[in-house]
């Protein structure tokens, strides 16, 4: 079966995916970002900015944006580097990785092109495969150095959540790690919170995260379950009310039914030699949360149902 592709009225190429349960993804090629994931129920399961800017260059607010080479402004590039506000292509190569079924996955890639080498001089692959199956979002990021010489960076998957009211979420599985607090010039923190709640403007990056994380929606009753590898670094976001106003792409209410839980690779940065392939793994999925006495038990998230 054909890819099932469709151009949005803003003439930006868009693919379906679809699962015989109901569920649902949509993907740009512009930027290689999901932007949309709906459950069997029809649910979108991540947050879009009501302000959102649909026109290229400029950067899409929600879904799950690629950060490659550099996050926020950790770098010499712009903000977030340069992925998120390219045209990829289809990628009719993925190998190694297996064959996968059309209608429920894609392979994206993206080039280094002569006008990125004057801004970021290494030449390399970026590739993406997203894969959509029953309550699950799965996507492998692989970076390619196709340089004469070494490189490194840093990598991001930006993951907007929609929850019902930020005041009212929680996520577990970061207690007692350490943080580096970017509304406190980069000082590190140990977090010490049992679990993390929200009542205020929050950018973090966790260090040395686990490979699953849960974000518990009390008032939706559903837990997002973050596992990932190969990214070790977690990054918590939310802009809060006086940063939303300020945002020209934000919608001033929008901080309430949003939280960035990102699968990142920042402290350390990723090295590649000549002909290296670094490869980043992220599963997304939803289960119903369970009660006890209006608590969710998190060891059951985060170390199995049984």
């Amino acid at each position: 079966m054909p890819l099932n592709m469709v151009h949005d009225a803003d003439g930006l190429p868009r693919i379906l995916l679809t699962d015989p349960t109901g569920s649902s993804a949509e993907v740009l090629l512009y930027g290689g970002q999901v932007v949309s994931w709906k459950n069997e129920r029809r649910e979108e399961l991540l947050f879009m900015s009501s302000k959102a800017i649909w026109k290229p260059p400029k950067a899409i607010g929600g879904g799950i944006p690629v950060c490659f080479q550099q996050l926020g402004n950790l770098g010499s590039l712009e903000r977030h580097g340069f992925a998120r506000n390219k045209l990829w292509s289809l990628d009719n190569d993925p190998s190694p990785l297996p064959p996968t079924n059309n209608q429920s996955s894609v392979d994206l890639i993206l080039k280094s092109t002569e006008e990125d080498l004057k801004t970021w001089p290494k030449s390399f692959e970026l590739r993406l495969r997203i894969t959509l199956s029953a309550s699950k979002l799965t996507l492998i990021s692989r970076v390619r150095n196709t340089d004469n010489r070494p490189f490194s960076f840093t990598f991001a998957l930006r993951n907007y959540l929609s929850v019902s009211d930020i005041s009212e979420v929680r996520v577990e599985g970061l207690e007692t790690l350490d943080y580096l607090d970017n509304l406190m010039h980069k000082e590190r923190f140990t977090e010490q919170a049992d679990a993390i709640t929200f009542d205020g403007e929050v950018d973090r990056v966790y260090l040395s995260t686990p490979s699953k994380i849960a974000i518990i929606d009390h008032e939706k009753k559903r837990t997002f379950v973050l596992r990932k590898d190969g990214m070790p670094d977690a990054v918590m976001w939310n802009p809060w009310d006086r940063k939303a106003k300020a945002l020209p792409d934000m919608g001033d209410e929008d901080y309430k039914s949003m939280l960035c839980v990102d699968s990142a690779s920042i402290e350390t940065p990723i090295a590649l030699k000549p002909f290296e392939e670094w490869k980043g793994y992220q599963e997304l999925s939803t289960v119903s949360s369970s009660y006890c006495s209006g608590q969710l038990d998190p060891r059951r998230v985060l170390y199995g149902f049984h």
